[in-house]
């Protein structure tokens, strides 16, 4: 089928309406008798206008009403199978409404009205499509996110970003910021606000119930759908929405590139670009931000940052914060301790797994890449212990910090990401960092560092069992925490130098060294943090709000500009963070840095990487083990459980992922030493 767009955005924030491309007029008296012959009828035949070339055989048993502009009808529609179909109006009532060149409506039991549909549309076996009063499609919708009584309610629109959300929710202390966001975000709304809906070219709506005050744009899929109420579907010609059958949806916003299907339930729900919501999930007062997945479960007030899955039946995630969150079978959490209702929330940072039945008694935060597992009534607050196991002991909650650097699955999910990226509008709304290793979780390392070694300074050397906060940490978790807390701050540490050396071009002296270490941009220092999956200094984060406050910055589009730039800026500013620490470390500025300092990071560098790969090698290694080969061969002997292994598995020694970890040591070791060569060479 011919692919023809209609104008749907004349700006980054239009109305989105489509344009007229004919010039119109009334219909001729021998076309009107075809019509009448054809069993359609009309109020009045004086406002049915059609384009040029317009013939009338293809419109049947159709009832007209209101204002009617018609296109042209000369082409067939080709369905999955072979089968074709002359496109046309067939047996519909039609209120008010725009239909475009070689449309297909038919079989509309109830009616359309007040729709401008574009080109190369098809709409079939559908109950009604209808705009009922003035709206806004969803947009200023507010979602009673983290907390169900509010408090922390986010009016939604078509180009939210996980980033303007944050502020948002979490900036409450800052009254007049959130109220100027949330006032341009009204002033949008009210450019969307008409009585008239948009059906983009290209679509196709089959087997539906009702859609009702819908804005849909070009290129979506709607089949079988229950009820869609008051919401935009953001659907483009590069990346389609597609919406699956039995999906209830009220008062929401669907971006591009996403999946809502199979009985799916949202309510008062954003769901951001690439997103899959499948499998009667169930959503109300919840963000889901790019590349989220709900398979089976429930959400309830969730603010769901990037790549946020749930797959299972039985899990419920409700008034949290997550993003790059694998929750298990069985994951709950409780917003309320039967006193003042359901307004406690909790946080999970980045990369974090909770395991088959675990439990988190809100409020809480946990650090970033932690595995949960078990249940924890406690409110435990594990920030600057990040890539730790919560572990729960005889209703105990036990932390073993930094064990997940050695964790092959924490490498694993670190390198998916990226290559589950579902986003294929080349307008981006979440700014998406993927870096394990970056100011924000070093920094916590950090401090994480600091925390243990005083434990050990204060406690004692005698003393086996660490009481930290609402947790223990036994004596062999704690030094060994200290050690990889250390390999991986050093492993950044020399990244950071060795990708600032080759992106110097030739140096010849110290001083070329020197000049080339020296940050280009004072940002950067101090604090970083998070902003659902933006990695960003806090420093830049207050000059942004600042200029929202002093509404330097007052348009939705230009702070999603300064996001952007932040991104796009990230190792920039990453090195004057680094160069910070790199002074701190050795104890001199940059200007007195030497040769040998250099050559120093980068043989502890080469080190820390190698025994941190080996560490993922050994853990790699326990997924072949003869426990791991359990339920294989299941009616031989030995050697056929080693052959069914292997046959399904592969090898110890082949596994991708495991040449991967040996090539890494390789090539890190081969970088390592080409840097202390460039530095050799250096007078």
């Amino acid at each position: 089928m011919a692919i023809i767009l209609i104008t749907l955005l004349n700006s980054h924030y239009s109305n989105c309406k489509i344009t007229a491309m004919h010039k119109y007029r009334n219909l001729s008296k021998e076309e009107i008798e075809v019509l009448q012959l054809n069993n359609c009828q009309s109020e009045t035949w004086d406002k049915v206008l059609v384009a040029e070339g317009f013939k009338p055989k293809p419109i049947q048993n159709v009832t007209f009403s209101g204002n009617i502009k018609l296109g042209v009808f000369n082409k067939k529609i080709e369905y999955p199978g072979g089968i074709k179909k002359q496109t046309g109006i067939y047996n519909a009532i039609l209120h008010n409404c725009t239909i475009g060149d070689n449309s297909l409506i038919n079989s509309i039991k109830n009616y359309i009205a007040n729709y401008e549909i574009g080109k190369n549309v098809v709409i079939e076996n559908t109950e009604l499509i209808a705009v009922e009063k003035k709206t806004c499609f969803g947009n200023n919708t507010i979602v009673d996110v983290m907390d169900e009584t509010g408090g922390r309610q986010i009016p939604i629109y078509d180009h939210l970003s996980a980033h303007t959300a944050y502020i948002l929710a979490f900036y409450r202390h800052l009254p007049d910021l959130v109220k100027q966001i949330e006032n341009l975000i009204l002033e949008y709304s009210k450019s969307k606000y008409t009585n008239t809906g948009t059906i983009g070219s290209n679509s196709r709506i089959f087997n539906c119930k009702q859609i009702r005050d819908v804005w849909i744009g070009s290129h979506a899929s709607i089949n079988g759908a229950g009820r869609l109420k008051n919401g935009t579907v953001n659907s483009n010609k590069t990346s389609p929405v597609e919406i699956g059958p039995g999906v209830v949806a009220d008062n929401f916003i669907i971006s591009s590139g996403s999946e809502v299907s199979d009985g799916a339930v949202i309510a008062n729900c954003f769901v951001g670009q690439g997103c899959i919501l499948s499998k009667h999930y169930s959503a109300i007062h919840s963000l889901f931000f790019s590349n989220c997945q709900g398979f089976n479960g429930e959400a309830c007030s969730i603010f769901a940052g990037p790549f946020t899955v749930t797959h299972h039946k039985s899990t419920l995630l409700i008034a949290g914060m997550f993003s790059f969150l694998n929750a298990g079978s069985g994951s709950n959490q409780s917003n309320h301790m039967y006193k003042l209702g359901p307004i406690h929330h909790g946080i999970i940072e980045r990369g974090s797994k909770t395991t088959s039945d675990s439990y988190l008694l809100w409020p809480a935060k946990i650090g970033a890449f932690t595995l949960v597992m078990g249940r924890h009534y406690k409110n435990s607050d594990t920030t600057d212990l990040p890539f730790s196991y919560l572990i729960e002991n005889k209703d105990q909650s036990w932390l073993v910090p930094a064990i997940n650097l050695r964790s092959v699955g924490t490498i694993r999910d670190a390198m998916k990401w990226p290559r589950r990226d579902n986003r294929k509008d080349p307008k981006l709304l979440d700014h998406v960092n993927y870096n394990l290793l970056s100011p924000y979780s070093i920094q916590r390392m950090i401090n994480g560092q600091n925390i243990l070694q005083n434990l050990k300074k204060y406690s004692g050397e005698s003393t086996e069992t660490y009481n930290w906060e609402t947790t223990l940490i036994s004596k062999k978790s704690l030094e060994r925490g200290i050690e990889l807390y250390e390999l991986a701050i050093v492993k950044f540490l020399g990244n950071s130098v060795i990708s600032r050396l080759f992106n110097c071009g030739t140096l010849s002296s110290l001083e070329d060294v020197r000049k080339c270490l020296l940050p280009k941009d004072p940002k950067g220092k101090g604090d970083w943090i998070d902003m659902s999956g933006l990695i960003a200094p806090k420093e830049m984060i207050n000059e942004l709000i600042s200029k929202i406050r002093n509404q330097e910055i007052n348009a939705l589009h230009q702070i999603e500009d300064y996001f952007k730039m932040l991104h796009e800026d990230y190792y920039n500013l990453e090195w004057t963070w680094a160069a910070q620490l790199l002074e701190k470390r050795l104890g001199k500025t940059i200007k007195q840095i030497e040769i040998s300092d250099l050559t120093s990071i980068i043989k502890d560098w080469v080190k820390s990487v190698v025994k941190l790969d080996e560490l993922l090698y050994n853990d790699a290694k326990k997924e072949f083990t003869l426990s791991a080969k359990t339920g294989f061969g299941i009616d031989g002997d030995l050697e056929t459980k080693e052959q069914d292994f292997e046959g399904v598995r592969g090898t110890f020694e082949k596994n991708t992922f495991v040449t991967e970890i040996l090539n890494h040591i390789k090539r890190k070791t081969d970088l390592g030493n080409r840097t202390i060569e460039l530095l050799s060479k250096i007078s």
